[in-house]
């Protein structure tokens, strides 16, 4: 969106910020080089090494074409996702992409149930 002029003062439209838990950690999406995709707080990052906590393993989603979508606004059919279940942690040794989510995006992934075959 481009700033808007009123009567010579400069606004940026507001848009979501990143979502943060009670620790500050910020709840992200990542992808990975062959580990696929993971949805989580970002406990820590070194290199190409994330540390994340309560993370799902994205394994297919439908209403999102991609991850940035999917890290604003979420999926629009959660019920044809294909998301695991919470883990309390896991390392990720490469990490190629780090999203922030919104709360929005946030709410979307956990409220996709958690996939069983």
């Amino acid at each position: 969106m481009k700033n808007i002029i009123i009567d010579g003062v400069e606004y940026t439209p507001k848009t979501e910020t990143a979502n943060k838990n009670k620790d500050g950690l910020e709840y992200v999406v990542i992808r990975t080089y062959s580990a696929g995709v993971h949805a989580g707080y970002i406990q820590s990052r070194k290199g190409k090494e994330v540390v994340l906590v309560d993370s799902r393993r994205l394994w297919y989603w439908d209403g999102a074409f991609t991850l940035s979508a999917i890290a604003k606004d979420g999926v629009s059919k959660p019920s044809d996702c294909k998301f695991s279940c919470v883990v309390g942690m896991i390392i990720l040794t490469e990490a190629i992409e780090i999203i922030p989510c919104t709360k929005t995006a946030q709410n979307s992934i956990e409220g996709v149930k958690e996939w069983k075959n």
